[in-house]
Order: structure tokens, then sequence, then C-alpha cells
């Protein structure tokens, strides 16, 4: 068991049973062209988190974490996405149509792509997903239990809604949840900041929040052990 300096207090890693989540890092939310600037977000608020999950990545796969992808996602016939989701948004830029990238947050096209900086390796879980949360319609947590996994790290995008929500189903379920505050963004600074200081208030109500280093110096400190 590892501890990893967080807020509002340690958190205690076991790495074999401990999956890194990843959430969220295609090109239609970080590229322009994507669902993200459709909503009229400045996306390139998104591109300096790239290199930071990388090195995350990096970090996990080195101490053979289960590493786990999503993506937002829908089948191509929208079957899985309810009509209020797709109808926010006037014709042209909603979920399903025709955009710079392919057909918006559809599987299978090119701006549901992950980045290639951020790309699964093979070997590593894939979770489409048609909700914000990573739980709703995927099955994931019965595969999870399955694997023998009790705790979750949490990095991507966007931190107050995908992540936080998919952390919050977590918390529900059971998991003990960490969320690396520098590999995860907004476009909204200040949505970022409210969501971290939620996360971890009322004593870690929904989980903890810590720095890459921190998490990197706990496996350091487990090795010279």
């Amino acid at each position: 068991m590892l501890s990893v300096t967080a807020k509002p207090d340690a958190f205690p890693l076991d790495p074999g049973h401990c999956a890194l989540v990843v959430i969220d890092m295609q090109r239609d939310f970080i590229e322009p062209g994507g669902f993200g600037a459709a909503l009229g977000n400045d996306v390139s608020r998104l591109a300096p988190v790239v290199p930071r999950v990388a090195a995350l990545l990096a970090l996990a796969r080195e101490q053979r974490l289960t590493v786990i992808h999503t993506r937002e996602s829908h089948l191509p016939d929208l079957s899985d996405c309810p009509p209020l989701k797709r109808n926010k948004l006037p014709a042209g830029r909603r979920i399903g149509d025709d955009g710079p990238m392919g057909r918006i947050l559809v599987r299978g096209e090119p701006g549901n792509r992950i980045l290639d900086a951020v790309a699964p390796e093979p070997g590593e879980w894939q979770v489409d997903k048609p909700g914000k949360g990573m739980f709703h319609a995927t099955g994931l947590d019965q595969r999870l239990r399955d694997a023998g996994i009790t705790q979750l790290i949490f990095a991507g995008v966007t931190t107050e809604v995908c992540v936080q929500t998919s952390m919050r189903e977590a918390c529900d379920r059971g998991y003990d949840c960490l969320v690396i505050e520098d590999a995860t963004e907004s476009y909204f600074p200040e949505f970022k900041a409210a969501t971290l200081a939620m996360i971890v208030a009322q004593g870690g109500i929904v989980g903890r929040c810590a720095s890459l280093d921190a998490l990197r110096r706990a496996f350091q400190q487990g090795v010279s052990a």
C-alpha cells in the first residue's frame, strides 16, 4: 500500500487493485471543429492538458496499472441519444450532424477518435459511453468488479462534466477515487476550481485530489521502500 499526498488527506493507493481512467480525450472536445467548438467553447484552453495526460499515462503504464479510456459517443442511428440531449443546439451543430471532422459525437467518425498523443495501447480498455458518466449503459461496473478493481484515478476532460459525473458515479458504487488535478481541464478555469473544491469538501465527500508529481513520488517511494 502506497500513500499519495492529496487533499483533504492522503490517498492510500493499492496498485494491484487500482485503475487509471482517462475521460474523453477525443478530437471532438479538444480540436477546433468538434463538438466542444460547436458549443461555443474556446477549445485551445484544453490543449495544455494533453502532454500532462500523456505523462500520467506513461507513469500508469510503467507501474502496470489497468488503464481505461472513455469516449462520449453515440450509435450511428442515434438510438442511444435522448432527443433532449440532441436538440439543445440548432441544426448543423447537433450530435449526429455533419461537421468538419465527420458526424459529431458518433462512433467511428474521425472527430470521435482519441487524440494520438494519448491514444490507447493494445490491451487497454476502451469504453464508449452514451452519457456524461462512464457507468451509464456501459456495463463497466461489473467489468471492474470482475477485475478486482476497487480504486480509480481520474484524468481527462472536462473536469466539471464528464470527469466529475464519472467520479460521483464511482463514489456511489463504492470505489475509492482520486482525481489528478493537473491532468484534468475545463473550458472554464473557474468551473475546474469549483469542481475540485466540491470533490474534496466535507472530508472528501466524493474523493481526493492530488498532483501528478505527488502520484509519481508515491510510486518512487514504494520502489525505494
